[in-house]
């Protein structure tokens, strides 16, 4: 994370989500930094059209005008923002991908150079959406397993930064993540067929 002292971001969500929106333009800068190292590892993770199309500053301007819009939206800490950035990243990923391959624009495969994938071995080109579609899956079996793949893998939280953010011991988290990396490989290539 970033070397903003961790009370003054959660003092400025706690503004904004009083509707403070001078705190929401003071937390935009604090943030940046580390919203676009976010945007790095998930256009690095997805190398398709999508990506291509799309620069790390402009994932994060994007998904940063969402989070200020959601004005239903609660920030509780600095964990829960990123992790709230990191789902608006993906999810203005998934929605690109659905609208290029609704296109008829094929995709290309994804980077390996994901650090650490919620899968076995890194998705390719439609199976960015099919990681979308299990990982709804996963949220309906498993809602614990699923927040542990959204810290780890779209957020960049490690296992001891995931295991403080959800109250959860390390080694419940390490469990929890390596069985829903299996599971989500099984889902994905079952959807393949």
């Amino acid at each position: 994370m970033s070397t903003t002292p961790a009370n003054e971001v959660t003092r400025l969500l706690e503004a904004a989500n009083s509707g403070d929106s001078a705190a929401c333009d003071q937390l935009f800068p604090l943030v940046y930094e580390e919203l676009r190292r976010l945007a790095g590892v998930l256009l690095g993770a997805e190398r398709g059209r999508a990506a291509l199309t799309l620069q790390p500053t402009a994932l994060v301007h994007d998904a940063y005008v969402r989070l200020i819009g959601a004005r239903d939206l609660a920030w509780t800490d600095r964990a829960h923002f990123f992790n709230t950035a990191a789902r608006a990243m993906r999810r203005i990923l998934i929605d690109r991908a659905r609208h290029l391959k609704s296109a008829g624009i094929p995709t290309v495969p994804m980077s390996a150079h994901q650090p650490t994938p919620p899968v076995a071995e890194p998705p390719v080109g439609d199976d960015l959406l099919l990681l979308d579609e299990s990982l709804e899956t996963l949220l309906a079996r498993d809602p614990r397993q699923h927040e542990i793949v959204m810290l780890r893998y779209f957020a960049g939280l490690t296992i001891e930064q995931t295991a403080s953010a959800l109250g959860l011991s390390t080694a419940t988290v390490k469990n929890d993540w390596a069985y829903a990396r299996a599971w989500l490989l099984r889902e994905i290539q079952r959807r393949r067929t």
